[in-house]
């Protein structure tokens, strides 16, 4: 079975072959065993999406998702019963990794997101759903978390495709919602934005042009009073480059983190 690369199932299941096949290969950097074992069971031809994406598309899946695993291990080493919201979560398969038996996750994504995630990821009691679009506060309500427990938001590759002042709304909401809660992303520069829409409008998918662009995290506290960046890092700090990749994989790590086309950004919520 093919699968056309311009469907909701598509977005989704590109990430999680990033992690399955390049984790496989790359253990040292992350081991996905979920991700490896619903690729293997997917009755779907990658050939496509492998062409598309090579080596290096899923060596930065499995970065981003290392990344984002160790800031939530040091988050909860700090508060063990806090909450982890992850937006657009897609069929991410970051929980299994990570939980220390306490923890309460919620992946928030649009509903024919949810529906497609739970024919593929059943929802445990501690790891739920919720089918909303981000920018529906109504969410807010179905976010269960105490306080004194903590609660962190993440977002991988999704910030991206929408305008700045949508998020600036939101970032608005969450830090008045969420005092001393934190928010941990990735994202793009300027540069490589107009990069990435260029390959985008070659390809003719109109619904992946991306907007939001950070150069200067700095410039985030400037949205509200309420916001505080924690720090940002550049994308492939700290990962060891492979011997065994291909030229053009150990170009582009080096060539992303010298250009500062890629990074992290922490923000914290003030009380």
């Amino acid at each position: 079975m093919t699968i056309n690369l311009q469907s909701v199932q598509a977005t989704m299941l590109i990430p999680l072959w990033g992690r399955a096949t390049a984790s496989e290969k790359n253990p040292e950097i992350l081991y996905d065993k979920e991700a490896i074992e619903i690729i293997a069971g997917c009755e779907f031809d990658f050939t496509e999406i492998a062409r598309t994406f090579g080596e290096y598309g899923g060596i930065s899946y499995i970065v981003r998702a290392r990344k984002i695993d160790d800031m939530i291990r040091a988050f909860i080493e700090k508060h063990p019963r806090a909450t982890i919201v992850n937006i657009g979560a897609g069929l991410d398969t970051t929980f299994l990794r990570v939980d220390n038996g306490t923890i309460n996750w919620y992946n928030l994504d649009l509903a024919d997101a949810i529906a497609f995630r739970q024919t593929l990821i059943a929802d445990t009691p501690r790891n739920t759903c919720i089918a909303k679009s981000f920018f529906d506060v109504s969410w807010f309500d179905d976010v269960i978390f105490n306080k004194e427990d903590s609660i962190l938001f993440i977002s991988a590759g999704v910030f991206y495709y929408f305008q700045e002042s949508q998020l600036k709304e939101m970032f608005q909401h969450m830090a008045s919602r969420f005092p001393g809660g934190e928010l941990f992303f990735d994202a793009e520069s300027k540069f490589a934005v107009n990069i990435s829409n260029r390959i985008v409008e070659k390809t003719g998918n109109k619904g992946a042009k991306m907007y939001f662009y950070v150069n200067n995290p700095r410039i985030l506290e400037s949205w509200s009073p309420n916001i505080k960046l924690i720090s940002t890092e550049s994308y492939f700090k700290g990962i060891p480059v492979s011997k065994q990749w291909e030229g053009g994989t150990r170009l582009m790590v080096r060539l992303v983190d010298l250009i500062k086309m890629l990074k992290f950004v922490h923000l914290r919520f003030n009380q």
